[in-house]
């Protein structure tokens, strides 16, 4: 696991891109998008999610979620518990800010509806919330950790060494 901010920029960066990347393809499909926008439009919506995913991690998120979740598994041993703690507190807080950004970027490519805001934005936040939470502890978390450890790690202490 990280343990510089170096490191921490590293991971941040893999798992942002990792859950973006999914969660994009899986709310253009979720709105009836992913054969009616271009591969550019795609990728434009891909990077600008990426980019505020990635902000929200280093300045917003990342450090409220990891304060969160240290106080609630402060008086356990058991590390597997204090990283599923940061990942769902990680989950629910990128689930509530993304879902802000994929409710404009909704209104932007199909208009507005005739459904509240309120109700549209916590009706997405559930859909987020649902497949974001099983993907990040299924898959992301430990493929990410995976890659940090095999590739990532080791250069870190070479470069220590040297």
């Amino acid at each position: 696991m990280p343990t510089t901010k170096k490191e921490s920029f590293y991971f941040g960066l893999i798992m942002c891109f990792g859950m973006v990347l999914v969660m994009t393809i899986y709310n253009l499909y979720l709105n009836g998008m992913f054969g009616e926008i271009t591969f550019l439009e795609g990728i434009s919506d891909f990077l600008i999610g990426f980019t505020i995913a990635f902000i929200l991690d280093l300045f917003l998120v990342g450090p409220y979620a990891k304060k969160i979740a240290l106080r609630l598994t402060a008086n356990s041993s058991k590390k597997v518990y204090t990283v599923l703690a940061i990942s769902t507190c990680m989950v629910i807080g990128m689930a509530f800010f993304m879902s802000i950004y994929g409710l404009v970027t909704t209104y932007i490519h199909n208009g507005f509806t005739n459904n509240s805001v309120i109700t549209e934005y916590f009706a997405l936040f559930g859909k987020n919330f649902v497949m974001a939470l099983p993907l990040q502890i299924i898959i992301m978390g430990p493929v990410v950790r995976f890659i940090f450890m095999k590739f990532i790690k080791p250069k870190t202490i070479q470069n220590n060494l040297v």
